[in-house]
């Protein structure tokens, strides 16, 4: 029976591990957790996740819903255990991350097609392989990849946000809601006036961050901003971004605030939340200084601080084809962030994709093209597109998706439509693979 071998069981890697396995395939899955982990990583399970528990907008008028929607129906593990564990977020679908990442590493660790392996990986192995080691890859196998790479791997930034306790939140200072009252009152909602918020980003601003070599505000990716380069970079750079008071009426005045801090359920008991948007990379003490002048965080209890960590991605439109094989050697192919996907459904789609391909080759079918219709198609698409100038990851958007080719009034309905398009390509494949 063919054999692959799958570097890494993250979203990607676990994902593209289950595509093959539920196929028939046997698949090696190397992960270097418990031996050795990362600043980041603070479980032994798969598909940990580490910078925030929600994988955004679950509804087909945003292209993230979209592609969670299409790989519900190509059978996704990673979408089933997100669905199975998904905690209140109103139109958001977010996670508890520990009975996630048991439920992903539960059913690979018992498939009778998954041998699990652990320890590092310091050298590709021959064979067919998917590499999907992350944005966290240790040094040696990234010196391998800059290797196939020919020299042109590229480095960014990427930062966590801090946790809280519910209970040590002034709910007085604080209330339940969701923007616009969309959806249920999922989110904590931690209103400042505009002399808490002034004085709020000048302490920000100038709070002494953890020493971190290479890093400076340009080379940060501007999906994962620190918080606190957000406040060097002006005022009103917060309110415009996570701190937006728009949609949010405190119940105790009947108007949006100067700005609102939100707070996101992290876990199933709803016990601990996390701020949304609030990557960073400050000293833990003054993360507990600054960020306990927002009001209803005065007594705040930090379960996690945020960190700062390194994210590795690869030159992929000289590199990579749009089922994210190495151009150079077929046999190696490589999943998640470190194509230049960024998102954790992103990241997910890519395994799925890499992890299909795969499987095909090993039983001896053809390549199924996912066509630029579809969100997961135009992904691989937009990370080989050689015609790209300047390369930097991306989040799906309906940007890179095919236009319709008749007009619909108004941005909703567009994107319903194209939607609508996608998931009738994604049904017709489904039956076929």
């Amino acid at each position: 029976m063919s054999e692959v071998k799958v570097i890494g069981a993250g979203l990607a890697g676990s994902e593209a591990a289950w595509q093959l396995a539920k196929r028939g395939v046997k698949v090696k899955l190397y992960e270097m957790k418990p031996e050795k982990r990362t600043p980041a990583h603070v479980s032994d399970g798969f598909a940990e996740l580490v910078c925030s528990n929600s994988l955004r907008s679950d509804e087909l008028t945003n292209a993230v819903g979209l592609l969670k929607e299409e790989m519900r129906r190509l059978d996704s593990l990673i979408m089933r255990a997100a669905d199975l564990n998904k905690v209140p977020a109103g139109g958001a679908l977010a996670v508890d991350r520990a009975s996630f990442s048991k439920y992903v590493t539960d059913v690979l660790s018992s498939h009778p097609n998954v041998e699990i392996i652990k320890g590092e990986v310091t050298e590709i192995p021959e064979g067919r392989v998917i590499i999907a080691s992350g944005p966290l890859t240790s040094d040696s196998l990234a010196d391998r990849i800059a290797d196939l790479a020919g020299g042109n791997g590229l480095n960014f930034y990427d930062a966590v946000a801090p946790i809280v306790t519910l209970e040590s939140v002034d709910m007085e200072s604080a209330w339940f809601a969701s923007r616009y009252d969309k959806g249920t009152a999922d989110y904590v909602n931690c209103p400042m006036t505009r002399e808490e918020y002034d004085s709020f980003v000048k302490e920000l601003a100038s709070a002494e961050e953890a020493e971190l070599h290479g890093f400076d505000d340009g080379g940060v990716f501007e999906g994962c901003m620190p918080v606190e380069v957000m406040a060097r970079r002006g005022l009103d750079t917060l309110r415009y971004g996570p701190l937006k008071p728009v949609g949010l009426k405190d119940p105790k005045t009947g108007r949006e605030p100067y700005a609102v801090v939100q707070l996101r359920m992290d876990n199933s008991e709803g016990t601990l939340y996390n701020m949304v948007g609030f990557q960073t990379h400050l000293k833990f003490p003054e993360q507990r200084r600054v960020f306990k002048m927002i009001p209803a965080l005065k007594n705040a209890e930090f379960v996690r601080y945020g960190v700062m960590h390194r994210n590795t991605y690869l030159d992929s439109p000289r590199l990579l084809d749009d089922l994210y094989r190495l151009k150079s050697e077929p046999r190696i192919s490589f999943a998640g962030q470190m194509t230049g996907v960024e998102g954790y459904v992103e990241s997910a789609a890519s395994g799925l994709l890499a992890g299909l391909a795969a499987a095909r080759e090993a039983l001896g079918l053809d390549a199924v093209d996912f066509p630029r219709e579809t969100a997961i198609g135009a992904l691989g698409k937009y990370v080989s597109d050689e015609g790209i100038y300047d390369f930097q990851p991306m989040n799906i958007n309906f940007g890179i998706i095919t236009p319709l080719d008749y007009r619909v009034r108004g941005k909703r309905n567009k994107n319903a439509a194209i939607s609508e398009r996608s998931l009738k390509i994604i049904d017709e494949l489904a039956q076929k693979i």
